[in-house]
């Protein structure tokens, strides 16, 4: 572990644009733990080491796996962008869950508490794209907030090895707003896969707008979310 006094946190952020708000707002520098390139640095009492997971449920496990490779943490904190469900939450609100959900297993985790805004409602994790009316209806009424496709694979690999968690997540969008094909826009690292983006234009010139909006919200999200959690690990 961290030196006495200290301790050692492993942040995990989904894609490269959520890793950027990270890396600025936790003052974090490039640098290499056992020969894996990742970002370091300290805030408070915390020694931080950084890094992303990619999107998706099996990236995401994979990803803790591999921190966990660099050695021992005291905590794991998982920050970025999620789909926003219900009327609760709008565009840029950081969401600390109560709980997060496994949306394969169905498997419930509870993350370790941080001084940040107080938790609030689930968040389901899927690599399904929930964008259907009478699904998303029937998470609100679980009392689910947010949807993303990482949270849970972190929190499952976590729990395995008795490894404190938590979860910084900020709204990017609306679930209900979005459709199917948004996942492939993109590449497993979150960069614009701009083949796939062309050819969804051209089947749907109306979503530009959307999309845009989308882009903003996404950057907002990422902001707010990383300067939540780097308030908060400073105070671990």
């Amino acid at each position: 572990m961290a030196e006495t006094g200290r301790v050692r946190v492993g942040v995990l952020a989904p894609m490269k644009s959520e890793l950027r708000s990270v890396v600025k707002a936790f003052a974090l520098q490039p640098g290499s733990v056992n020969g894996v390139p990742v970002h370091t640095g300290s805030v408070g009492n915390a020694d931080v080491v950084a890094t992303t997971t990619g999107m998706g449920t099996a990236l995401a496990t994979r990803a803790t796996e591999r921190l966990f490779g660099l050695g021992d943490f005291d905590r794991v904190i998982v920050v970025g962008i999620a789909g926003g469900v219900g009327p609760s939450v709008g565009i840029g609100d950081v969401v600390i869950p109560e709980a997060v959900v496994d949306g394969t297993t169905g498997t419930s985790y509870r993350p370790a508490p941080i001084d940040a805004p107080a938790p609030r409602g689930t968040i389901v994790t899927s690599d399904d794209f929930i964008v259907d009316p009478t699904r998303l209806d029937a998470l609100i009424a679980d009392g689910v907030v947010a949807v993303d496709m990482e949270t849970g694979s972190v929190a499952a690999a976590c729990a395995a090895r008795g490894v404190p968690w938590s979860a910084v997540r900020a709204i990017s969008d609306r679930a209900e707003d979005g459709d199917t094909e948004m996942p492939g826009l993109a590449h497993s690292d979150g960069t614009p896969n701009g083949a796939a983006i062309l050819k969804y234009f051209v089947r749907h010139p109306g979503r530009i707008p959307y999309m845009l909006k989308v882009g903003r919200g996404s950057m907002l999200a990422a902001k707010n979310a990383a300067t939540t959690a780097a308030r908060a690990c400073a105070r671990l």
